[in-house]
Formats: C-alpha cells, structure tokens, sequence
C-alpha cells in the first residue's frame, strides 16, 4: 500500500525529473513525498575471523499530505517503522524484530540540518562528525538479548542510482523514486547475539530512496542485493514481481 501506482494519492509530489542532492539534509525527511526508508546493511567479522550480519531499516509514511490542525502532541500524520536483524554465523540464528510509531511525541522521526539523524524510539541512525554515522538497536530474542552498537564512517561519494538520482521502477510517468547508496562504509562496534558482547569490523551499505508512487499496477513486491567485492566494485540489483 506505500508504494501503490495506478493511482498516486492526490497532494504529495512525485519523483518526476532528477534533482541536485545536498548533504546531509538529504538524509532527513522529505514529507512532501508519501514515503521513505533509510536502509543499513553490512556484513562483519570479529577478531577470530567469524562472520554475522545485520540490517536496520526505518521506514516514514505519510497517511495524508497535510497534517490536521489538532493540538496535541500526539497528533501527526507521519507513521515510523523500523526492521532489525543481525545474523550470528557461528550460532546459526537469525533473528528479526520490528517497531512501528507515530511520528510525533518524540516517539519517532528524522531530521537532516544541521545534523542527521532518524529514530524509533531507542532505535536510532545518527550523524557522527562529518563522516560518520553512529546506528543502536537492540531486542529481545530466543537465547538472549540482541543489539547493535555500530559506528559507519563514509569512504565515498554517494552514489546516485538510476539517471543521477532518479530511479525510474515503472513505465508510467513519476512510478519513481529519488534513490542514492552510501557504499563502502567502514564499519566498528559492538553487536550483542544470544547475550554474548561480540566486537566487530566490517563494512556497510546505505540505500535511501523517497518517493510517492513507484510499482506499476500488478507489481507484488521486489527481491534485492547488494555486493561490495574486494577490488571496490560495488554491485545494486532487484527484480520486481508481478
């Protein structure tokens, strides 16, 4: 329902021509535009050699273009979600949990000046210096508690995906959305798996994309990856269904 195509919700403005980026206030929230999602992947070791991985993803939806004129702290027309999981290798677990919030009330939102930051309650991305981003999560799971404590410093220019930014899903005019990667994200911290405190190295990857409308109609839903090869390479693909 985020992503609905055939017919785009009315107020909202739609990824129709490629835009000038600027940072970071192009990490922080863009509510002329229905939805958007700040996507963290990667992929870590520990000093053994070991191999887990994670993702922390939050998501904003607008449920109406303009908010109602109410005069409570909680009133918003801005919905949260976040994902977050952390994949232990030596364990053999897997495990994923997810939150959902009004953007309101300090429970959950972004911002992007004069730093960036998007938070879920205590889940949270947040700028670090100028190159940095600090990501905490944490939950509950089957053996114990799960968390992650992870600063990503940038390496690279962010990469613009599709024509400079604009990533064209659909046929129809504005079935698109603006869509950029942080690539190549050197990655230290902390993760915490069946309730073992496990520092880690590695490296991430950011996908930010916002939007109004993006699948055509009798889309069902998409497959991604992502690669990071050791000769700097850096490879984005998805397939969508219908």
């Amino acid at each position: 329902p985020l992503l609905a195509a055939s017919a785009p919700p009315a107020g909202f403005e739609r990824a129709l021509a490629p835009r000038d980026f600027s940072f970071p206030a192009d990490h922080g929230p863009h509510v002329d535009f229905q939805t958007e999602w700040w996507y963290y992947t990667g992929n870590l070791q520990d000093a053994a050699g070991e191999s887990y991985g994670y993702q922390l993803t939050f998501f904003r939806s607008s449920l109406a273009a303009q908010e109602p004129a109410r005069t409570s702290d909680l009133a918003t027309n801005q919905v949260y979600m976040a994902h977050f999981a952390l994949t232990d290798a030596p364990r053999g677990e897997h495990e994923s949990f997810e939150r959902y919030s009004r953007g309101a009330g300090g429970l959950a939102g972004a911002q992007g000046e004069p730093s960036f930051s998007v938070w879920l309650e205590d889940w949270s991305a947040v700028q670090v210096g100028g190159d940095g981003m600090r990501l905490l999560a944490n939950a509950q799971g089957q053996a114990g508690p799960v968390a992650l404590d992870l600063t990503l410093r940038q390496t690279r220019p962010p990469l613009l995906q599709g024509d400079r930014g604009l990533d064209q899903k659909g046929p129809e005019e504005g079935n698109a959305s603006y869509y950029y990667s942080l690539v190549g994200l050197e990655t230290s911290g902390v993760i915490t798996s069946g309730g073992r405190a496990i520092e880690v190295t590695g490296v991430s990857w950011m996908d930010r994309e916002f939007g109004t409308s993006a699948l055509s109609a009798g889309s069902v839903g998409w497959d991604w990856f992502s690669f990071q090869l050791d000769n700097g390479a850096a490879l984005m693909l998805y397939l969508i269904r219908t």
